[in-house]
């Protein structure tokens, strides 16, 4: 079946910064490619210039925007246009019907009802490929415009191409950066009829310059058709990689070639899993997920013309070697999006992981939140994990020594700069905890996540054979019980002194915690729960707590945001308790229920979820969809295994959504997940089996997973029973000292 044709780009677009409906864009791009294109209609919005719900449209973006809160760089707009010079977003923006919309992974099209014109496009990595249809001939022209920054316009009657570079950016760069493009029409340009424009709109007939963000419109001389085809190439290097990148890339291609590319590479990307079900809108929803895993992070580096692999540093400024990847935060991927990726797309991963290596020796820190360099956003040092994760799963292909060389720095050393490595490092080191009185924002969070990286961190110099510090990173990772506090029942801030932090309440959000208060953020100790277990009085008591957790009312008190941030609007707005599906800290805390041994409330609350919060609500996700993260734990519900401590080469156990589904792994084996029996009612299961053997345990290793084979589901409408056989239970370091 043709997997493209279930992708739907605009769900989770229609979102505002007050409410998070998936904060999603409607992206045409290759996967993890450099650049992605979408429609603007709204440069006014901001982060959130794309509405489902608008009818007019102010061009085609050039973007690599990975959220509206971390903004863009090296972006701009081009529309095609006919009758009187109109250059400012609002002025020079058309009307569309939306049934001429068409807005895939390998395709985008729309015609621009004011002035006559279909404009189509087509990805490459670093180019594109553009169709411009004017039935209106009068004063064609082409206007492409850019936003803040300094930008060099260079219109080149002789060669019909237009080039320069735009400073535009939201943060992450330095000083010289810049991001060159080199536009070449198959139709000549008409030097009378094209210009300049300059940041308030005022025209000139110069055919180069540069200035504040200065625009160019370019006259086309038509063919009998009306129709021209512009290739759009695009480096972080210099102009003649640009065009370097355009003779690689498109180079005498047509558009229909370059189509053609683009759609074979997006359905072998998305055929990695092949479902089969009768309900479309689940089949739409599935494939659509798998979409948004495969959009982030974008590759940044390039190919000389001799194929060697390049990239321009956002670190150091510098042209360097070897890969480089940018446009994604480790605290809302490690969870989801980078586990899929290493059973998925491990080639990917290996390529990946060395960007991030090349990233630490260019800056000497690892990065926390690249876009496109460090941006220093979100608690903790999570690279940490997607590093373990990989290793620990046999995807080494990369420079592990270094990468643990990388890891241990931040994990050992205090950084001199806030913007790069663990902030806060002294006071952990020395309290083994961050104070509530000295750090006054995210102490509890930050803490967590620094003893889950120490946790990860020792797995690597497992794998080296560096036992000293193994065992000094394992003693380490037992830091989170400071935090616990038994009277409450929740993890809470410290102070200096080892008092807690008082008042005390559990719905406040804010002041030691992220995006949450001390329901979502006490439960982060994916690496040894049943140790968390233990201090909550055992594995029944922590049910409890969890079971509080999912009855409780969504409320909350704004605390130290001082306003309602979309995170609490999300909650509040589905009946999931505090259960906050709609933030990343929230995604493993159904499956936390087989962990500690009763796997019937794992797979109520999962399926429950996507039949709810995802299948039902075709056009939008609930909340911030992040960089694939949100789809990727959707992705594997549907498969019926969950990476509950990545890091950790184990998947917990759940319930399929669908009654086959076939996972082509890279190595040529297959996954063949089966529930024949997979319905509404059916949603529990009684029993697996592996290649024919019953599985007993309530989880899966990697390794049974990468030798492929048949994992068979027996569904039951009978809920099953508690499992109280440590052995069966999925990793926990209390078990496994």
């Amino acid at each position: 079946m043709n997997k493209i044709a279930y992708v739907n780009p605009l769900q989770g677009t229609d979102s505002i910064y007050p409410y998070s409906n998936g904060n999603t864009l409607p992206l045409t791009s290759l996967p993890f490619a450099m650049n992605a294109w979408a429609l603007q209609t709204s440069e006014a919005g901001g982060g959130w210039w794309f509405s489902p719900n608008h009818n007019r449209m102010e061009g085609f973006r050039l973007t690599h925007q990975p959220s509206p809160w971390i903004g863009d760089y090296g972006h701009m707009t081009f529309i095609p246009q006919t009758g009187p010079l109109k250059t400012s977003a609002h002025d020079r923006s058309s009307s569309f019907r939306k049934k001429d919309l068409v807005v895939r992974p390998d395709y985008l099209k729309v015609h621009l009802l004011r002035y006559q014109t279909t404009m189509e496009l087509a990805p490459t990595a670093r180019c594109a490929s553009i169709r411009l249809t004017y039935k209106r001939r009068d004063e064609a022209r082409f206007i492409l415009a850019p936003f803040p920054g300094e930008t060099t316009m260079q219109i080149d009657t002789a060669n019909n191409t237009l080039t320069g570079y735009t400073t535009a950016k939201a943060g992450g760069t330095p000083e010289n950066y810049r991001m060159y493009f080199a536009i070449r029409f198959n139709c000549s340009i008409v030097g009378e009829l094209s210009g300049l424009f300059d940041a308030k709109h005022n025209t000139n007939s110069d055919l180069n310059g540069t200035g504040e963000r200065l625009g160019a419109y370019v006259g086309l001389e038509l063919p009998a058709d009306g129709m021209v085809e512009a290739s759009f190439s695009t480096s972080f290097i210099s102009q003649e990689q640009a065009f370097t990148n355009l003779d690689r890339e498109i180079g005498q291609q047509s558009f229909d070639d370059i189509l053609q590319v683009a759609s074979a590479i997006w359905e072998k990307q998305l055929g990695v899993i092949e479902v089969e079900s009768d309900d479309q809108e689940k089949l739409k929803t599935f494939y659509t997920s798998l979409y948004r895993t495969s959009l982030f992070p974008h590759a940044i580096h390039e190919y000389t013309a001799d194929g060697e692999q390049v990239h321009f540093s956002p670190y150091n400024g510098k042209i360097e070697k070897g890969p480089l990847y940018a446009d994604i935060g480790f605290w809302d991927t490690y969870r989801t999006s980078f586990p899929l990726y290493n059973l998925l797309y491990p080639s990917f991963v290996n390529e990946m992981m060395q960007g991030w290596v090349n990233a630490y020796k260019e800056t000497g820190w690892m990065p926390k939140w690249a876009s496109p360099g460090e941006r220093s956003m979100m608690p903790g040092t999570l690279i940490d994990v997607s590093f373990a994760d990989a290793i620990v799963k046999g995807n080494t292909g990369f420079d592990v020594e270094t990468a643990y060389e990388g890891l241990h720095k931040h994990a050992t050393t205090v950084s001199p700069d806030n913007r790069y490595g663990r902030k806060g490092m002294g006071e952990y080191l020395k309290f083994e905890y961050m104070p509530a009185d000295i750090h006054t924002h995210e102490s509890v969070c930050n803490t967590l996540d620094y003893v889950y990286g120490d946790f990860c961190i020792a797995q690597i110099a497992k794998h080296l054979g560096r036992d000293e510090e193994y065992m000094q990173l394992m003693k380490r990772a037992e830091q989170y019980k400071h935090l616990y506090d038994p009277a409450v029942g929740f993890m809470r801030g410290k102070l200096q002194d080892g008092s807690w932090l008082e008042p005390f309440d559990p719905i406040v959000w804010g002041g030691p915690y992220t995006e949450g208060g001390a329901y979502q953020s006490s439960w982060a100790v994916q690496h040894d729960l049943l140790g968390l277990a233990d201090f909550m009085g055992g594995r029944e008591a922590a049910k409890e707590r969890l079971d509080a957790l999912f009855a409780a009312e969504p409320e909350f008190k704004v605390g130290s945001y001082g306003f309602e941030i979309h995170e609490m609007s999300e909650m509040a707005n589905v009946d999931f308790g505090q259960f906050a599906i709609s933030n990343q800290p929230s995604f493993h805390f159904p499956y936390i229920y087989t962990a500690l041994g009763y796997p019937a409330l794992t797979q109520q609350w999962v399926r429950r979820t996507m039949d709810e919060l995802f299948s039902s609500r075709p056009d939008g996700l609930p909340g911030d969809e992040d960089n694939g993260s949100l789809c990727a734990w959707y992705v594997f519900g549907a498969m019926g295994f969950y990476p509950l401590s990545p890091g950790v080469p184990e998947y917990v156990l759940g319930t399929p959504y669908f009654k086959k589904m076939t996972v082509h792994l890279e190595s040529g084996k297959q996954i063949v997940i089966e529930a024949e029996d997979n319905t509404a009612e059916h949603k529990y299961v009684s029993g697996v089996q592996l290649n024919g053997e019953s599985v007993s345990r309530l989880y899966l290793t990697h390794e049974e997973l990468a030798n492929g084979g048949v994992l068979a589901f027996e569904m039951s409408t009978q809920a099953p029973a508690e499992v109280s056989d440590l052995k069966k239970l999925p990793y926990a370091m209390a078990k496994n000292k």
